[in-house]
């Protein structure tokens, strides 16, 4: 190493200078042949399992009372503008179906148990289940609805972090289809006329 190459190592930060610690090959292979029964769920997983699956349970409630309300809304729907609303309101529905199926999953990958007893998903459940007085009532109800699904996916995100990069993805991908959903209820509020 020629002396000003020296210089300028010495000048770089430990941070920078120092090679993360990575766990050797066969400690590797070790590790994963140890509790094989816990599948995708190494001792690399730091976050505790109960208190995520709990989290994502309330998520799961979350996502089958907005299927319900849409489903709802879906068959009420009256007036004008009903059969356009009526298929946001079906298509909703289907997409927040497939948010609980990537949720359920996901639980049972942490070794969980997907909490579907209908006696207690509104309970659970961070949006309400409104019925709406009319049209314009019921895409405002499911406008509220999708804010309240985009802070509590947020809030998670922000929770789990990079402990449970699996986790953090998948919600990060239903948090994107929520915002999509609140900005297409805001776009039809914001061009309706009358009540």
């Amino acid at each position: 190493m020629s002396k000003l190459a020296k210089k300028a190592a010495k000048k770089q930060p430990a941070a920078m200078s120092a090679t993360p610690a990575f766990t050797d090959t066969k400690t590797l292979r070790a590790r994963a042949r140890k509790s094989v029964d816990k599948g995708a769920i190494t001792d690399s997983y730091t976050l505790d399992r109960k208190e995520v699956v709990a989290r994502l349970n309330d998520s799961l409630a979350t996502e089958w009372v907005c299927v319900l309300r849409y489903m709802r809304h879906y068959y009420s729907a009256q007036g004008m503008m009903a059969d356009a609303v009526k298929a946001e309101f079906l298509q909703h529905a289907t997409e927040e179906q497939g948010h609980a199926g990537l949720i359920a999953e996901r639980i049972v990958q942490l070794g969980g148990e997907p909490d579907l007893n209908p006696d207690t998903l509104s309970r659970r459940s961070h949006a309400e289940y409104t019925l709406g007085r009319n049209l314009k009532d019921m895409v405002h109800e499911n406008l509220v609805a999708e804010r309240i699904a985009i802070d509590s996916y947020r809030e998670l995100i922000n929770w789990i972090g990079d402990r449970d990069t699996t986790t953090k993805r998948m919600l990060e991908g239903i948090l994107a289809m929520e915002e999509q959903h609140a900005d297409e209820f805001r776009d039809l509020l914001q061009g309706w006329i009358g009540n």
